[in-house]
């Protein structure tokens, strides 16, 4: 089997990736303890599989494949409490957001692979600038032309994921007046943005070995796409989300994705269109910059729209579906933030209001993700 051939994931499959902050327990900032969390964790049993990542004060938790809202959640809730109690034996804690609200890029540290090393060769400060804090979902494929249709599909609610997930106002200690300034940290490489306007999977196979016979890649993994194919699992995968402050929102999220790709699949309501990609870098600003009170522009209506608006009409459009793979909950639960306009971006400013100072609001974020005060 070849590194691009399609390896088929049955039934609309659903998996998180959840990249976190290690922070010290004496002023919340980054901690550079990334080898040392890993080998207490090691000895924890625990599902999925935890990581490193590119700096020494990220670690990235994976779930296992899941066709349940329910056993996601679960399964997220164990792998955190694990990861939490680990980083207590060493005086440590845990966070979600986007973005540490004060740490300096500068003192980053990358992780010692012979890849994170190649990166920060090629990449030089942008590796550094990369601790940032994302979610990734995949969503399971019967093959890759179905990968590369719900790809293109996916990318016209890349602003709904955007400002769901938006938990990353600060930046070096100031508020950047974004909701998610994240992605603008992924956007300087220069292997980030979307994927070509394919039209099956043998033309994404082509597009491929020209980027690699330019030796402008060697692997998937050298494209920082907001969305792209994953062939070796047999999914697509969603990169634009921050990481939310619970696992609760990560699981709501993911059942969102699998709602829309289950209606996408199953209904195949429009054909991929390459007017898409004309807006998009427009749409993906309003929603980094305004979350939920970003304009929408519909590639297919030709209609510009408030954001809350195309959110609220596509979950009444996904009801029926909902209902069929049992996220009707997890959907309620979104729901009722986005018509209050409620967000992690949201919660982070208050919280900043209320206490006065980011290292109290990086403590506040550790403690949302563990759901209770540590001793």
């Amino acid at each position: 089997m070849s590194e691009m051939d399609f390896k088929p994931s049955p039934g609309i499959s659903m998996g998180v990736e959840l990249e976190l902050q290690i922070l010290n327990s004496r002023d919340y900032n980054l901690a550079r303890d990334a080898a040392d969390l890993l080998a207490v964790v090691e000895k924890t049993p625990h599902p999925g599989a935890i990581k490193p990542e590119i700096t020494e004060s990220m670690i990235e938790l994976n779930s296992s494949i899941h066709l349940s809202h329910e056993s996601l959640l679960a399964e997220l809730k164990q792998i955190r409490d694990a990861l939490a109690q680990a980083a207590v034996q060493l005086n440590l804690r845990i966070a979600g957001g986007g973005s540490h609200p004060f740490h300096k890029w500068s003192e980053r540290r990358i992780y010692p692979t012979e890849r994170f090393k190649h990166l920060l060769e090629v990449y030089g400060y942008l590796a550094k600038q990369f601790t940032v804090f994302g979610q990734h979902i995949h969503i399971g494929c019967p093959d890759g032309d179905t990968a590369i249709y719900l790809t293109h599909m996916l990318s016209r609610y890349i602003p709904h994921f955007i400002a769901l997930s938006a938990s990353s106002p600060f930046q070096q200690g100031a508020d950047t007046g974004f909701q998610s300034s994240r992605l603008n940290t992924v956007s300087a490489f220069p292997l980030s943005g979307t994927i070509p306007f394919v039209q099956n999977w043998n033309e994404f196979v082509t597009y491929f070995g020209k980027m690699r016979g330019f030796r402008v890649v060697e692997s998937m993994k050298d494209f920082y796409w907001d969305i792209r194919p994953k062939p070796e699992y047999g999914t697509v995968e969603i990169r634009v989300l921050d990481t939310p402050l619970t696992v609760e929102r990560a699981a709501q999220l993911a059942a969102y994705a699998r709602t829309l790709a289950h209606y996408l699949l199953t209904q195949r309501p429009l054909p991929a269109s390459a007017d898409i990609y004309l807006v998009y870098r427009h749409n993906r600003f309003q929603a980094c910059r305004y979350g939920f009170d970003a304009t929408y522009v519909d590639a297919y209506t030709r209609q510009q729209v408030p954001l809350q608006q195309d959110m609220l009409q596509t979950l009444d459009t996904l009801g029926p579906h909902a209902a069929q793979i049992r996220t009707v909950a997890a959907l309620g639960a979104l729901r009722a933030d986005i018509a209050a306009r409620r967000s992690d971006a949201a919660w982070l400013r208050e919280a900043h209001g209320k206490l006065g100072s980011l290292n109290d609001v990086a403590r506040a974020q550790s403690e949302q993700w563990i759901g209770r005060t540590l001793a």
